[in-house]
């Protein structure tokens, strides 16, 4: 293992870009961070279709080896090569990073570790093996000198286990230095407050530790994100003794310059008027269209903005396309009237000021609704949206403009009432759901809306990944000798 690891380390340091496996991939927001920092691509894994083909089409030129859909659950990493046409994982790859699922979680034991160092395709016929597992055996498997894995935070604490205090302790066991921490995208750029969990690892050989990208941004973060980062965290603080793999959030400093606010990040994407769209038969209920090309508007463009038009590999000058919206026509009139910030109660209250303005106007031109008729549960059902304000006050969000979203899901791919655009009365684009992510503006992404959506949803911000990337790639750099394994 530690002549591979040397080889390695000597094709970095002799200016070859270290070859990076992304697996769970969707559709690239950590490779496009990795490829941004000096990495190449070597390959990924993913099981959504549209999503491995949105990959392949941005980082493989659309090769079809490089499009399929991968299940890495029956998927060797023997095969993996077969299918990439890569080449041996421990000769062709150098970083291995990654997002399981977190529906995945389940407990990364070491006895589980040693059947897989003993059966090599043991995780293959085992029931019990999850995708951290398979992650565990890729990286075994591919002997990479670092790693860099993503998930949500709730990973710290999974029914009262941390999942990835278990991960770490595989991973030393493996012949790595791991550490993890909690950060949010809002102080690194990225117009969301997100927070994800981030775990980094380094061969020993390398004789390092890692450590995480200093903030660049600061927001007074909402007290909802405090209180889930405590339940979280809780697990860490009632271990016995202090985690050795936990390494606090690099702290936000008020000096910093202010995140970046919705409006930064969009304000130069032409305006949408949803009726008009209808009149023109560009809105309606057929798949929309994400190819079609709308240009910029001719406003002064924010540094983000400038980031996002230009991107490496990625710019567009004039024009950009997937500036699509839903067909909602029940709701444009209710996202026109909330105020920023307004969730689902205030819409709900909304609708029912507007079903009763609407009664009184028909009643006055003589219309007979009388309540409980059917014409008048007719009309309110085409006013008034039918969900009970109690139980989802969340489902619905207007944006503030002078603040960064709020956390984008993967749920964007059923419906997106919640980031409702700060000033037209709509739900934002798949181009503005993919600026909030920070995706580039030349991004393509494969499938119909809903698709799109949701790979926009499930992935790692690419700028949140750049920033990442470019703190590993400066460990790479002190490494220029191994060592031994850090005190």
């Amino acid at each position: 293992m530690d002549s591979i690891i040397k080889q390695k380390l000597a094709r970095i340091f002799a200016g070859q870009p270290p070859r990076a496996l992304d697996l769970f991939s969707g559709c690239g927001g950590i490779s496009l961070g990795f490829q941004r920092a000096g990495f190449s691509i070597g390959g990924a894994v993913e099981l959504d279709p549209h999503a491995a083909r949105s990959h392949g089409i941005n980082f493989h030129g659309s090769s079809p080896a490089h499009s399929q859909p991968i299940d890495i659950t029956v998927t060797s990493p023997t095969r993996l090569t077969e299918l990439l046409g890569i080449g041996n994982l421990r000769d062709t790859i150098d970083i291995v990073t990654g997002g399981p699922p977190c529906q995945a979680f389940a407990r990364v034991g070491r006895s589980k570790l040693r059947e897989i160092d003993s059966h090599p395709q043991a995780f293959v016929h085992d029931p019990r093996a999850q995708l951290f597992h398979r992650y565990l055996a890729y990286v075994q498997e591919s002997a990479p000198v670092a790693l860099l894995m993503e998930n949500v935070p709730d990973i710290l604490n999974h029914g009262g286990h941390n999942v990835a205090e278990e991960i770490c302790a595989s991973l030393k066991q493996l012949g790595y230095v791991p550490r993890y921490t909690l950060l949010n995208a809002a102080l690194y750029g990225v117009p969301q407050m997100r927070e994800r969990m981030f775990l980094v690892a380094y061969h020993k050989e390398l004789n390092l530790v890692p450590v995480f990208p200093e903030p660049s941004h600061w927001v007074e973060l909402p007290p909802g994100y405090t209180g889930s980062r405590n339940v979280a965290l809780k697990a860490l603080r009632a271990m016995d003794r202090p985690s050795e793999f936990y390494l606090p959030p690099p702290t936000a400093s008020s000096s910093l310059q202010a995140a970046v606010s919705a409006a930064q990040a969009l304000s130069d994407l032409p305006p949408i008027n949803p009726q008009k769209q209808l009149e023109d038969g560009i809105l309606g209920r057929s798949r929309a269209d994400l190819n079609r090309r709308v240009r910029y508007r001719a406003v002064s463009q924010s540094d983000y903005q400038r980031d996002m038009r230009s991107w490496p590999g990625f710019e567009e000058r004039d024009t950009s396309s997937a500036h699509s919206i839903r067909y909602l026509p029940r709701d444009y009139k209710i996202f026109s009237r909330m105020r920023e910030g307004d969730q689902y109660p205030q819409a709900h209250a909304l609708a029912q000021k507007m079903f009763r303005e609407e009664v009184l106007r028909q009643q006055a031109m003589g219309a007979a609704l009388k309540p409980n008729s059917n014409a008048f549960k007719l009309l309110q059902a085409k006013i008034v949206p039918p969900y009970d304000p109690g139980k989802f006050p969340n489902k619905w969000r207007k944006m503030w403009r002078d603040l960064p979203a709020r956390t984008l899901m993967a749920h964007l791919g059923k419906d997106s009432y919640s980031h409702i655009h700060y000033s037209q009365g709509r739900t934002i684009s798949v181009r503005e759901a993919a600026r909030l992510q920070s995706f580039p503006d030349g991004f393509i992404f494969h499938g119909a809306m809903n698709a799109a959506f949701k790979q926009i949803g499930n992935a790692v911000p690419p700028l949140m990944a750049y920033r990442l990337a470019q703190q590993i790639m400066s460990q790479l750099s002190e490494a220029s000798t191994p060592h031994s394994e850090p005190a």
